[in-house]
């Protein structure tokens, strides 16, 4: 197996392996904005989807090995890039300039799937801010996609955020973009496995800052894409932990509420927190995400 390519050497190589019956292979591939992306993928003998993962802030693609096999397994293709400033990818760490930077780059993923793969309906699922992403995705830029979903998207304020917070991250923006600051998330928010924990915080890739940028950009992003859901023209299921104290479950119910889409579903489960994929019910939320894509026909 080649060597993983160095984000910022200008390097592409791919590399390959097999898992049983799942292909999975790496590579970069470069981003709208210019950054070069780390990219995986996990591809089954036949498949009759494509699913692209969008991870959440300060992770990375590479947590998501487990569902991405699981759903692989389940006859999906599955591909899913680190976003840029996070895991392997270039660009400095968790920064954007403008929000919308990471919509660009999905978008160019999906087009570069798309270019190199067979002709399959394509359904995008977001985790966390990954779901803030699809949904924005979703409700502002009318994608030809057959769906979108979202785990605990981040679509609602955390309770942690005081107004003082978030108007000093406003202001910080203008003033000092790429200060790092405290991200303050609680870990044990993420699942109630603490083997999820702990390899949560022994994640060499994973980012426990966040620039000034990123902090409010996000937080300009909520705001515009809660009141943003009767864009949603294509189907379009929610998941969320109702236990989740990092994107409470009440910015899903709200969005929910407001989608005129026909095909619109919402999926909570008591007592989960965060990561509802790795959660110890997991099994039960990815069948309901897998019936979910099985239906679209």
């Amino acid at each position: 197996m080649n060597a993983p390519a160095d984000p910022n050497s200008g390097d592409i190589r791919a590399s390959e392996s097999k898992y049983g019956d799942i292909r999975r292979t790496e590579s970069h591939l470069s981003g709208a904005t210019g950054h070069l992306l780390f990219r995986r993928s996990w591809l089954p003998k036949t498949s009759a989807r494509i699913v692209i993962l969008v991870h959440g802030y300060g992770e990375h693609s590479g947590r998501y090995e487990r569902t991405a096999s699981d759903l692989a397994r389940a006859g999906f293709e599955v591909h899913a890039y680190d976003h840029q400033g996070h895991g392997r990818s270039g660009g400095t760490r968790c920064y954007v300039r403008r929000f919308d930077q990471l919509l660009d780059d999905l978008e160019g993923f999906i087009a570069a799937v798309r270019a190199e793969r067979p002709p399959l309906p394509v359904v995008v699922v977001g985790h966390s801010m990954g779901g803030l992403i699809v949904a924005a995705y979703a409700s502002q830029r009318n994608p030809d996609v057959a769906g979108v979903a979202t785990s605990a998207a981040a679509l609602a304020i955390s309770r942690d955020v005081s107004r003082l917070r978030a108007m000093a991250a406003h202001v910080l923006k203008w003033l000092a973009p790429r200060l790092s600051l405290a991200s303050e998330l609680d870990p044990d928010g993420l699942s109630r496995d603490p083997e999820v924990v702990r390899a949560y915080l022994e994640d060499p890739l994973v980012q426990r800052k966040i620039t000034a940028s990123l902090a409010s950009e996000m937080l300009s992003a909520m705001k515009r894409t809660a009141a943003s859901a009767a864009g949603v023209t294509v189907p379009m299921l929610l998941q969320h932990g109702e236990g989740d104290p990092i994107c409470p479950v009440e910015g899903s119910r709200d969005f929910f509420e407001q989608l005129t889409a026909t095909r619109r579903k919402l999926c909570t489960y008591p007592e989960l927190r965060h990561e509802i994929f790795n959660e110890p019910e997991r099994a039960a939320v990815l069948g309901d995400l897998v019936g979910w894509i099985r239906e679209l026909g």
